[in-house]
């Protein structure tokens, strides 16, 4: 919960920049330019950080705190080895950075967007110096139980950008120039808070000089495939940016559906994925394997039943919520429409996205990053194939099915390969009815949306009026579904919660 209130703060003002860059500079070259500079650091913070470092780092150094094990001496020496590799990674990234730019976003080489991208991302592809850094000492405080900091660091970012877009627009100036500014600075200011927040909790860093050792040894040994595992699923967003450069305006779109639905996705999926990594890594050092099991089947309850009503919102009734979000000012429309569309087909792979934020920390708790490696190998080349292949037919939108498919496929793999793990991936009698109930619950609440939107949607006309109608969509839902849940059973919040205090 902790994670989740911070992390849903901070996606609903992530959210409300989004509604700003529609609103101020519009779908267009401008923003196809600065999307994608801007995914550039974030991408490869996922890569180096989130993705290598931190799936290798919290267990072992959970383990560590818990058996007393010199954890400070570890985060020095692990800090001072991602600071080395960010180093030289950020400065051949500056200067090859056309290259970077043509590699991941081709089809902007024959128009304006290529110089924009270029000069976009070497004021902002700094940040993934400054928020990897910060990324790992988020790590840190979570495998010290103290999640709140970690959650509330991202908030910095969205607060800034939302600020600066202010200004300009308060001073007439250019938007777009008071927005890549300000990334830096967000990043700058995210590590001096957590950096503090990290010496508070009792950890003493030392940036220390990369040495090799039988413990960075490991740890690299065991990172290198969960970077690489994690640089997968990078590549198939890739694949999917470079078949939206080739049409104009749809790097846009299909980013507005991304922030849409990674809504709901940060908030459950990635909130409880955070969560249950350190919680699985102590319980099964500790050989608490229905501690473990207990863990895993609370999570994966609560996260469906936050999860799949959401999902049927997103397939039933995108363009009403698209339309409150983004239809005002520059964007219009057709471009609504565009985003609603990509926001339906990523409707459908959002429980898949979920899931593999459970199934994942389970092989990442026992130190496993190998297999979770050759399964989004699987994954990529499935997308890779699915976006490419359906081009010719589908056109941008390829790019959306290619990823709702290939998660589901990520999915299957991660299911069938956690059989290793005994007992703990096993749902009882129980838990399989109440997620059944869920499923009726929520169609359930699609089907009332669906028919009520059949009627009202063709009445709303003004901004004003598609916020409030939005909105109304939002709140009906959450009550229409928490009835239908009752009604079947499938949601009942006093059994969670007394489960979670059992455990």
């Amino acid at each position: 919960m902790t994670v989740g209130v911070w992390t849903l703060l901070s996606r609903i003002l992530g959210m409300g920049r989004e509604v700003i860059f529609y609103a101020l500079i519009g779908v267009g070259p401008i923003l196809d330019a600065f999307i994608v500079a801007f995914r550039l650091p974030n991408l490869f913070r996922r890569f180096f950080a989130e993705g290598a470092f931190n799936a290798a780092f919290v267990p072992m150094l959970s383990k560590r705190i818990e058996n007393g094990q010199d954890p400070d001496g570890f985060v020095s020496q692990s800090m001072g080895w991602l600071a080395f590799i960010l180093i030289f990674f950020t400065a051949t990234a500056m200067i090859f950075m056309p290259a970077l730019v043509w590699a991941t976003a081709s089809g902007f080489s024959q128009d304006a967007r290529f110089d924009l991208t270029v000069q976009y991302s070497r004021i902002v592809f700094p940040y993934i110096f400054l928020v990897s850094l910060a990324a790992l000492l988020s790590g840190v405080l979570n495998a010290k139980g103290h999640f709140a900091m970690a959650a509330a660091a991202p908030i910095v970012l969205n607060i800034l950008i939302i600020l600066a877009l202010g200004l300009a627009w308060f001073s007439a100036q250019s938007a777009i120039t008071y927005l890549v500014w300000s990334i830096p600075l967000a990043g700058f200011v995210q590590l001096i808070l957590l950096w503090s927040m990290v010496k508070k909790s009792g950890i003493n860093i030392k940036v220390a000089r990369p040495r090799i050792s039988p413990d960075m040894g490991h740890l690299l040994k065991v990172a290198i495939p969960a970077a690489l595992a994690n640089g997968v699923v990078q590549i198939n967003l890739l694949v999917g940016q470079i078949v939206a450069s080739f049409f104009p305006g749809a790097v846009s779109w299909l980013y507005g559906a991304d922030r849409l639905y990674q809504l709901p996705l940060g908030v459950v999926g990635i909130a409880v994925g955070i969560v249950l990594l350190p919680e699985l890594s102590r319980r099964l050092q500790a050989n608490d394997d229905i501690g473990a099991k207990t863990a895993f089947c609370r999570a994966s309850e609560i996260s469906f039943a936050l999860t799949f009503p959401a999902a049927v919102a997103l397939f039933i009734v995108p363009l009403p919520l698209v339309s409150a979000l983004f239809e005002h000012g520059a964007t219009g429309r057709s471009d609504a429409e565009a985003i609603a569309f990509a926001c339906a087909i990523y409707g459908l792979g959002l429980p898949a996205f979920i899931l593999q934020k459970l199934i994942q920390p389970l092989y990442f708790a026992c130190e496993d990053t190998k297999r979770p490696f050759r399964y989004a190998a699987l994954a990529m080349i499935v997308n890779a194939v699915l976006a490419v292949g359906l081009m010719p037919y589908l056109g941008w939108i390829s790019a959306a099915v290619a990823t709702s498919v290939s998660s589901w496929v990520m999915v299957i793999l991660l299911s069938n390969g956690a059989h290793q793990f005994g007992d703990i991936t096993r749902f009882d009698a129980q838990i399989k009815g109440r997620f059944v109930r869920i499923a009726i619950a929520s169609l359930g609440m699609g089907a009332v949306l669906w028919t009520s939107d059949l009627y009202l949607g063709p009445m709303i006309e003004t901004s004003l009026m598609r916020v409030v109608y939005g909105a109304g969509i939002i709140f009906s839902g959450i009550i229409i579904y928490g009835i239908f849940a009752q009604l079947t059973g499938g949601l009942a919040l006093r059994d969670i919660s007394r489960s979670m205090r059992r455990s």
